[in-house]
């Protein structure tokens, strides 16, 4: 797991050592363990280390023949491809098999046969190109921009800013759906002259301009296939121990983020049959009284697994404590509250472990969300569009002017989903695939975790898991009112004392109360930065926040615009500072 950066110009020039090293220094958190450079003809390619495989060896660039590689990421059917294609590799690197696969196979070749989370580039001097390729699902970011003279690329938005690359200007239209969606779609990012490499994705660069683009799914193709209960279930174990296994391979300890869900619980559940020591599992909770979460449901599963378990405790003076520097992790946005819980819960597991397995992903392949339910139904018995709302359509008195375009990028996700064969449900589980995914999840598990120098890693989003079960009958995902139907089945064999058909009491970030608690304090320090000011109206948003705790979409409301004062600060201002929320937003300058 690392931190990735580069640049590609026209034949001729020489990329300019030292913003290399200032992309480097951008994303020193990503990788603490080391750094290195490669500078050859045009092309330049920067590296930071978080030593998680081969800690001795490891070290990147990584090269062979005429072809250098770098990589953010873990490819982890590395020992699998060295077998099997006796590829003579010099390092125990899990990085190393594709660079030599891609010198023997070619761009297809090499992209098809890797199996995990990652961002790679790759530097081609016999061929004179740059190779960026990124994972099917989108578990590790990547971004590009045009410069003088041809491209430049990073892990994150802030190397290509910090580096001076690119100016911090908002693009209107992505501002507009972070405040409706909390998340952004698409190609584009919110800053103007970034986009983000998408998922499955390989860009081939030759003379300082992009000439190839190709694309790996996530998902296979077709609608349902018929398969009984039994044999699903039999399926889904087979690839998910499979997967789980994979996830594990580490020369460093890991542990597991234990929500007490379905989905952590069933990662919780196979890697305690995979593993002979007790697992090390962190479950967050919350300081407000009546907040809903799963900790007592988390400690009954990990007492019946024998799992070591941690419970992190969120105060809320932590929070306003801590709150500028996690949002301000989130360079590219997604204002998702759950950044919080993922923040403390990875410097609380960095004092043990240098790698995190997740249950991200588990909804969106089991068909888990009651929008899902909603979706498979036609308007005429109830259905609806998913997210056919934005957080400011109900909440109509504050923004200057009321978002119009904010669905065209979700909406667009939508109309690619339905492909032929498909039911309503998958359609909707693959729009959330290709966007919500990769934008806003595990945008959160990347920045809070990097933030900390931890990696995470997520077993359901694995090419056997999804070849096991994306299609599988809406039957088996989908049952009445219950979501997940057979994750939930194989649960209650392998882990029973879960409960995983008892209804579900939900994992919610108190933001509201919090912000309710000191909104008139609050508000008008929110109301008078500059990023909210030019999209809202100030004393609407001291309104706003004075009233924050009367009903959740006021409360959300109020969220999404904290946050995006705190990040504007950060990003786009670059005037963010040390401290906490207070001083952050009554400092000018």
């Amino acid at each position: 797991m690392c931190g990735i950066a580069g640049i590609a110009l026209r034949q001729g020039m020489t990329p300019d050592e030292g913003v290399l090293r200032a992309m480097t220094r951008a994303l020193a958190h990503r990788g603490p363990d080391g750094s290195g450079l490669h500078l050859a003809d045009n092309v330049g390619l920067a590296h930071t280390r978080l030593a998680i495989i081969d800690l001795a060896t490891g070290d990147q660039p990584l090269f062979a023949g005429p072809a250098a590689l770098v990589a953010n990421g873990e490819v982890y059917n590395y020992l699998e491809l060295r077998e099997a294609h006796a590829l003579a590799c010099t390092t125990g690197s899990d990085c190393e098999p594709p660079l030599h696969l891609f010198r023997r196979d070619g761009l297809d070749g090499y992209a098809q046969a890797m199996r995990g989370m990652y961002a790679v580039a790759l530097h081609d001097r016999h061929d004179r190109r740059l190779v960026l390729t990124r994972d099917p699902f989108g578990i590790k970011p990547l971004y590009i921009a045009q410069v003088e003279g041809g491209i430049a690329f990073a892990s994150e938005p802030r190397a290509l800013l910090e580096a001076g690359l690119v100016a911090p200007r908002i693009r209107r239209e992505a501002r507009d759906e972070l405040m409706q969606l909390q998340f952004t779609t698409g190609a584009e990012t919110i800053f103007e002259g970034i986009t983000r490499v998408v998922p499955g994705e390989t860009i081939v660069v030759a003379d300082g301009a992009i000439v190839e683009r190709h694309r790996r799914a996530a998902l296979p193709e077709g609608g349902p296939e018929p398969i009984e209960a039994e044999a699903a279930l039999a399926r889904f174990d087979a690839a998910f121990e499979d997967s789980v296994r994979l996830h594990q391979r580490s020369d460093v300890p890991y542990g597991l983020f234990l929500s007490g869900g379905i989905d952590s619980n069933a990662v919780l559940a196979m890697m305690a049959r995979l593993n002979e020591k007790p697992v090390l599992a962190y479950t967050a909770r919350f300081d407000v009284p009546g907040a809903a979460d799963e900790q007592q449901a988390a400690e009954a599963a990990a007492a019946a697994t024998g799992a070591r378990h941690a419970t992190v405790t969120i105060t809320e003076a932590e929070v306003w404590r801590h709150l500028p520097e996690i949002v301000a992790a989130m360079d590219d946005p997604a204002a998702d509250y759950a950044i919080i819980p993922s923040w403390f819960l990875a410097r609380r597991a960095r004092q043990e472990v240098k790698v995190v397995l997740s249950g991200e992903g588990g909804d969106e392949i089991f068909g888990g969300y009651g929008r899902y339910r909603s979706a498979m139904r036609p308007w005429w018995l109830g259905g609806r569009q998913p997210r056919a709302a934005g957080s400011f359509d109900h909440v109509t008195d504050v923004l200057r002017e009321p978002p119009s375009t904010w669905r065209d990028g979700i909406a667009a996700a939508e109309a690619a989903a339905m492909m032929p064969g498909r039911t309503r449900l998958m359609a909707a589980q693959a729009a959330d695939i290709a966007e919500w995914l990769p934008n806003d999840l595990l945008l959160k598990l990347d920045r809070c975790l990097m933030a900390h120098a931890v990696e995470g890693r997520t077993p359901f989003l694995d090419p056997g898991v999804a070849a096991a079960c994306w299609r599988l009958p809406d039957g088996l995902k989908v049952r009445g009112r219950t979501g997940k139907w057979l994750l939930r089945e194989w649960l209650s064999r392998h882990l029973p004392s879960s409960r995983p058909f008892a209804p579900k009491q939900g994992f919610t970030v108190p933001v509201a109360a919090w912000i309710a608690n000191v909104g008139e304090r609050l508000g008008p320090l929110v109301a008078a930065q500059p990023g909210v000011a030019e999209i809202a109206r100030p004393d609407r948003v001291a309104a706003l926040f004075r009233n924050a705790g009367g009903d959740k979409h006021r409360g959300f409301a109020a969220w999404h615009l904290l946050f995006y004062a705190l990040w504007h600060r950060a990003h786009v201002e670059r005037a963010g500072g040390d401290g906490d929320v207070w001083e952050v937003l009554a400092s000018r300058g």
